[in-house]
């Protein structure tokens, strides 16, 4: 998932200077047969760097080309995304794909990451065959649903889950994941949970279905939404939730980053209606810009009309290539619109990326101007999560 570098210390070493010229020379490229060669030795150079566990030169590479070339970078973070979850030494014979299928939830209590039953990940593989995944293909499960925590961190650590769960595909098994030492999952009202795959199909043919004929993402969606998600709910008990179309690991991760943004202010609404009994159109927003040296992201502070404290937020973070010229704020507002939110603030000024010295947690914009810490009435119950991912 691509995001603003942050520099370095130190000078580049051979292998990042090496990728620096090849994505160069990809992105300057004027022919497909110039392509073909840049391709063949960009790609030889990652698969080594990826196994040899070249994480810091990866970095290095994309830090350089993030502030020098614009068009480099991206040629580059493409093809590091590609290799890693592509699993290029895994079989001769077949394409290898890692895959994820992201689930958005949110719940007055915690939610789940576990391992996942037998007999569900039975009918979550009947049902990727049928409505996502192309007719040629193999498909093994991990047998874990992970939080945004649990998932391997980094390219090589992407690289290595991928040529485990390919291995496993080509064989046509699924994975154990072992659950001992796993990291703890920060609870947050609204979150994002995965299904990991990985795909296996003879060289050359369709991945998924839509790549048939007579087939789109739209009717996919639609069937995997009806279908897999009734997989998927007995697994999020207690849990509002919605699934993002499951595709190659970094765009559907994408793509869950995207949708949790609307989907975290959509059960915001509805938390502190069922919280508070209050209906949205007694809810007010307050939407304000947060900077560190540019702008980082938006905060939506939620008050009761009539009162001025700040009784929940929601981050609204920028991704990719987004910036001060994206209207992120109509978007925000057409989202608490269709929630039923009718009194919208916008403060215009800068704010700076505060957390509260205390917990952590964000500090959100008040009506008056100034940010607050979020806190529930005195008189509601049981403390939930007061912040959303």
């Amino acid at each position: 998932m691509k995001r603003p570098r942050q520099k370095r210390r130190g000078g580049l070493g051979r292998d990042a200077e090496n990728l620096i010229w090849l994505a160069t020379g990809l992105a300057e490229s004027g022919s497909r047969a110039e392509d073909r060669y840049w391709d063949h030795l960009l790609c030889d150079n990652l698969d080594r760097i990826l196994d040899e566990g070249g994480e810091d030169t990866l970095n290095a590479a994309l830090d350089h080309l993030y502030a020098a070339d614009a068009r480099a970078y991206d040629e580059l973070a493409d093809y590091i995304e590609s290799r890693a979850e592509s699993a290029p030494g895994v079989s001769p014979d077949h394409d290898v794909v890692l895959i994820a299928a992201p689930v958005l939830a949110w719940s007055r209590y915690r939610i789940p990451s576990n391992t996942i039953p037998s007999a569900v990940l039975a009918n979550l593989r009947v049902h990727l065959q049928a409505h996502v995944l192309a007719d040629k293909v193999k498909v093994a499960l991990s047998d874990f649903l992970f939080s945004p925590d649990q998932l391997p961190q980094g390219y090589c650590a992407t690289a290595a889950f991928a040529v485990a769960l390919g291995r496993a595909a080509v064989a046509g098994k699924d994975l154990h994941i072992e659950t001992e030492g796993m990291p703890e999952t920060a609870q947050f009202l609204s979150d994002t949970r995965y299904l990991l795959a990985a795909v296996a199909v003879p060289k050359g043919e369709a991945l998924f279905a839509w790549q048939e004929p007579e087939r789109t993402r739209e009717q996919c969606m639609a069937q995997w939404r009806m279908q897999g998600g009734a997989c998927l709910a007995p697994l999020l008990p207690g849990c509002a939730m919605e699934v993002v179309l499951p595709e190659a690991y970094f765009a559907a991760s994408r793509q869950a980053d995207k949708d949790s943004r609307p989907y975290a202010i959509r059960a915001s609404v509805a938390f502190l209606g069922a919280e508070l009994d209050t209906p949205a159109a007694n809810v007010r927003a307050v939407i304000a810009p947060f900077h560190e040296r540019e702008l980082e992201e938006y905060r939506v502070g939620l008050t009761l009309k009539g009162k001025e404290e700040v009784v929940h937020g929601v981050v609204w973070p920028l991704l990719g290539a987004e910036d001060e010229t994206t209207d992120a704020n109509a978007e925000i507002e057409a989202v608490l619109r269709d929630c039923g939110v009718t009194e919208i603030v916008n403060l215009e000024h800068r704010f700076p990326l505060e957390y509260c010295d205390d917990c952590g947690a964000p500090l959100y914009p008040s009506p008056e101007g100034e940010i607050v810490h979020a806190e529930m009435p005195d008189e509601h119950g049981e403390q939930a999560p007061r912040h959303l991912h």
